[in-house]
């Protein structure tokens, strides 16, 4: 109708031109209008929702009744006639006419045109019936309609050995298995039916068969439908005849079964292993022990320590490069594929996802062949979509391509470690020792047939889930030319109990993995860090003795042994440090230039001592760094005021009603100021911490020096987004960011001396010279008997004066027409390392206590209320003494000027002690900034490098990383202000409040 319908337009069309306005008024005649209130919703149904007489209409999605003398098809999408009734016409789908039959006819042909009559009865189609052995014929040779059926009996004499196909429809031979045995078409006891096959019971084959499939991993075990179907029957075939097919089909149960085996059960494993062994007069396959003639290869034997042989003995007779002429970066894996019925399929490759059950783009599928790229895959899977995708499972044989020196194509068999296989009721496979292993060969990605219980036709009760897969590949020591051993093949099924298909689903997983003996590497790092632990020691023993010098005591006592050990935990921390960053470099730069493979990276197993050796790392080094910041914290420092008072004054005294004459006192402002500088060179460094830290965030963020730590052997800073991106390896995040961290720092520190300092700003030194403007000396004492001392005694007698006599006095000092500044006369020296002898430490003792007394317990305090005014008075008791001291004035307390010796400076620690009287050493390196950030930088570095580091290990952040270690920066530094603050205003009785 449709198309009568359109016939006249078309022939209007075609045989006459159209206007482009009647063209135009035709179509708004014509065409339909939507109307806004229109709407496009429809009923939603499923052909399953139609009735018995009618048919899903596939063009208006519903269901629509058929015809008269109709019903719905098989498919339920179209109308067939009902039984009696013939076609007369039909125009496909649901256009069909039928016509009753004539009674004398009442049977329908098979192709449904015809009525004819029947010899017996007819089918519930209407269709004539034929009995079992017999063939139903409706037409001549020729095509004529035969006016009555007829039923035809095959002959099944030895002429013919005929019976009648499935379809009923004409006579085929009988199995050949039927003929041999009972030379007929029947297996009528003793002989054996099963399968569709027929054996004598005569025979060798045991009849006790064991129809399971066992999931051990769930603890169940039940007949399996397939396997009581076409267990028996593959057996025999492959016993008795040597049937290849059969053969195959047997391994493939085996295989289902986990290639577990007991020998005294006579399982789908057990039946091959009875085959295996009473066939080797047939010979084995390609000289392979383990192969027999007819038969898969399915094991490796069962001997103990076959394994380690199999997988580290006959390295492959090929090479691998990552550059150069000779780059050969290409695993070749094929395998040759099996159907459930052991029908051969064809040879593959496993590039596009083989075996791989996450879909993804080819490009980054096809990565995990690519040589050196360590590869991981996971994903989950809906229940569903398994049981769709393998309605039946396949297997495959795995093998590695490759080529020798001839240019000749040889396939190496990748031996496999199925971790679920019993042996004995024993998971064997799961054992850590190698020697216990049982290796095997087949494998397939799922099992939804044998977890068919009764019908195999219906939903599986249990499946069975490639969920992990692991190809690992191992390094042959000592190769030059990268050479391998077999690679294997670790897989791990799960099996799915299935009760509620839509709401489950399953986590899968795909490996790649390289590996080396790290035997050699982990005896090499232990005599490293003997050697250099020992050296800790020295330097530690060494490090001890200069402070017990230092605090002038002999004794060893619990303070010098702990003492000892904050010291070697800083050498210690030094150490681990040198000997991590070494490893990451070393494994950095031989990885990823080499161009024969000869290193391969560890993997995350042999990464977990690296790992331990870089934790322990930084808690050392972060207690060295503690022990720092809490002994500059806890310093003794004076500020000498070498200012004079200025003539005497007139003072009104309180409660007299009177005046005196009094001293001009001196400014306290030039101390506060000093004092206030010394505070703000507390955490001077030699870098700047968050140019350093977003500097190196920069470089492997946003420069891609990140992709050096990829697991891969490309050197390149970049990927592009569609490639596969290798996982990160641990050591090279360490390495990469430990390398440029330290390029940074000394870059930046570098900078720092040759051109900061130099032409910009130089705090250290300024800061001295503040100290001899301002008329100011330091006097300062880390250890008990040792510290430090800057002479800021002015050259010109005073320095509290006006503008016009301080330029006049620069200007004199900058002529060389005064004296200059150093402590002994006619030198610079304005630095020394001071040892003072015990008697000078007691009595600055003794004037201390009084200056600090203050600070101390209530209980304590003065009660006449005039406790500051006593600190006053110590105060200027304590730059009284100091003040005579540096004059020599006490000659029990004197002190003499020297040069350190160079071993001494090497050491860092004083031979001479001061008995009698002190020494002051020479100090151009301006030493006493030890006592400050400024002079422990490369401690600072390191800490903050391996801080860094430590979170990125723990998060595998570099962002993170970066944020938290500025951020515990900024921390520390705000409480060695707070506290230097502090101990500084009670140590000089400068008021805190001054301290900016």
């Amino acid at each position: 109708m449709a198309t009568g319908g359109c016939g006249p337009l078309v022939a209007m069309a075609a045989g006459s031109t159209l206007s482009a306005a009647s063209v135009t008024l035709f179509l708004l005649l014509v065409l339909p209008r939507v109307s806004q209130a229109q709407t496009f919703f429809l009923p939603f149904q499923q052909p399953e929702a139609c009735g018995h007489n009618q048919y899903f209409d596939i063009s208006a999605l519903s269901c629509a009744a058929c015809g008269a003398n109709q019903r719905q098809d098989a498919r339920g999408t179209s109308c067939v006639c009902l039984p009696g009734f013939q076609m007369i016409s039909n125009n496909g789908g649901p256009d069909i006419t039928c016509k009753k039959c004539p009674e004398h006819m009442k049977g329908v042909t098979k192709d449904g045109w015809n009525c004819i009559s029947c010899p017996g009865g007819l089918t519930a189609e209407g269709k004539c019936h034929c009995p079992i052995g017999h063939i139903l014929v409706e037409r001549n040779v020729n095509g004529t309609l035969l006016s009555q059926a007829t039923c035809e009996l095959c002959d099944e004499s030895e002429n013919s050995f005929t019976v009648a196909n499935a379809l009923g429809n004409r006579c085929v031979r009988c199995e050949p298995t039927f003929i041999n045995t009972s030379r007929s078409c029947a297996c009528s006891e003793p002989n054996i039916l099963t399968g569709g096959l027929c054996f004598s019971s005569t025979g060798n084959f045991p009849l006790r068969m064991i129809s399971t499939a066992r999931y051990g991993e769930l603890g169940i075990s039940f007949t399996s439908e397939w396997f009581a179907k076409y267990l028996q029957s593959s057996a025999a075939a492959c016993w008795v005849y040597g049937n290849l097919t059969s053969c195959q089909a047997l391994g493939n149960m085996c295989v289902m079964n986990m290639n577990s085996y007991d020998s005294s059960t006579f399982d789908a494993c057990g039946l091959f292993q009875v085959i295996f062994e009473n066939t080797a007069a047939l010979g084995t396959v390609h000289s392979v022990s383990f192969w027999r003639q007819n038969l898969p290869w399915l094991f490796y034997g069962d001997q103990l320590g076959l394994a380690p042989q199999i997988l580290s003995t006959a390295p492959l007779p090929t090479n691998f490069s990552f550059k150069g002429e000779n780059q050969n970066t290409k695993l070749k894996f094929v395998a040759a594929s099996y159907d459930v019925k052991g029908n051969f399929l064809k040879w593959q490759t496993l590039e596009g996802g083989v075996l791989q059950l996450c879909p993804d783009t080819e490009t980054r599928l096809n990565a995990a062949y690519s040589f050196g790229t360590t590869y991981q895959q996971s994903c989950e899977i809906p229940v569903p979509k398994i049981l769709t995708d393998f309605p039946t499972p396949t297997f495959y044989d795995v093998y590695l391509e490759y080529t020798d020196e001839n240019q000749h194509q040889y396939i190496w068999a990748v031996p496999v470690l199925n971790l679920n296989l019993q042996h004995k009721k024993v998971f064997v496979n799961q054992d850590s020792s190698s020697g216990k292993w049982l290796l095997t060969r087949r494998i397939f990605l799922v099992d939804a047939l044998s977890g068919r219980e009764n019908d195999l036709g219906s939903q599986p009760r249990l499946i069975r889930v490639a969920t992990q897969i692991s190809l690992s590949i191992h390094l042959v020591p000592n190769t030059k030319n990268g050479n391998i051993y077999p690679p294997l093949i670790t897989i791990a099924y799960s099996d799915i109990d299935i009760k509620d298909p839509s709401s489950q689903s399953v986590q899968v997983s795909f490996s790649v993995t390289y590996e080396m003996d790290q035997g050699e590497a982990h005896v090499q790092t232990d005599i490293a860090l003997g050697v250099l632990g020992g050296l800790a020691v020295l330097s530690s023993l060494l490090k001890t003795a200069g402070w017990k010098r230092r605090i002038g005591s002999p004794m060893i006592d619990l303070q010098t042994v702990t003492k000892f050990l904050v010291y070697y935990a800083g050498d210690l921390a030094n150490v681990f440090f040198i000997i991590t960053v070494g490893t990451g470099l070393y494994w950095l730069i031989f990885f990823k230039a080499q161009k024969s493979v000869s290193v391969l990276l560890p993997v995350p197993a042999q990464e977990e001592r690296f790992v331990t050796y870089v934790g322990c790392g930084f808690a050392l080094k972060a207690l060295q760094f503690l022990h720092k910041l809490i002994s500059q914290i806890t310093i003794d420092i004076f500020f000498i005021d070498w200012e004079r008072p200025k003539g005497k004054v007139l003072k009104a005294v309180e409660g007299e009603g009177g005046v005196r004459s009094a001293t001009v006192p001196v400014s306290i402002w030039r101390t506060y100021f000093v004092a206030n500088e010394w505070n703000e060179i507390q955490t001077v460094r030699k870098i700047n911490p968050l140019f350093q830290v977003l500097t190196v965030l920069f470089l492997l963020e946003v420069v891609g020096f990140k992709n050096l730590a990829l697991m891969d052997s490309s050197s390149s800073l970049s990927r592009s987004p569609p490639s596969y991106i290798a996982p990160y390896s641990r050591i090279l995040r360490y390495a990469v960011s430990s390398a440029l961290w330290l390029v940074i720092g000394i870059i930046q520190i570098v900078f720092f001396a040759v051109f900061y300092e130099r032409f910009i700003e130089d705090k250290i030194r300024q800061f001295v010279d503040l100290c001899c403007m301002s008329n100011i000396s330091v006097f300062l004492l880390s250890h008990r008997c040792f510290g430090y001392y800057i002479h800021g005694r002015s050259v010109h007698g005073h320095a509290d004066t006006n503008m016009e006599e301080m330029n006049m006095n620069l200007k004199r000092e900058a002529e060389n027409l005064c004296s200059q500044r150093g402590l002994v006369p006619n030198t610079d020296g304005q630095t020394f390392q001071i040892a003072i002898s015990s008697q000078m430490r007691q009595h600055y003792d003794r004037i201390h206590e009084t200056l600090t007394r203050k600070n101390g317990p209530a209980r304590l305090l003065s009660s006449s209320g005039s406790t500051f005014e006593q600190s006053v008075k110590a105060y200027h008791t304590m730059n009284k003494f100091l003040g005579s001291f540096i004059d020599h004035v006490h000659k029990e307390m004197d002190y003499f000027i020297k040069d350190k010796l160079l071993l001494e400076r090497i050491l860092g620690m004083e031979f001479m002690e001061p008995m009698e009287k002190s020494i002051f050493y020479n100090d151009e390196g301006y030493s006493f900034s030890s006592v400050l950030y400024y002079g422990n930088e490369a401690t600072l570095l390191i800490y903050d490098l391996m801080f860094f580091c430590v979170v990125d290990l723990a998060c595998q952040n570099f962002i993170l990383a970066a944020f938290l270690t500025y951020l515990q920066q900024e921390i520390f530094r705000f409480i060695r202000n707070a506290v230097g603050q502090k101990n500084l205003a009670s140590k000089t009785l400068v008021d805190q409040r001054f301290l900016i």
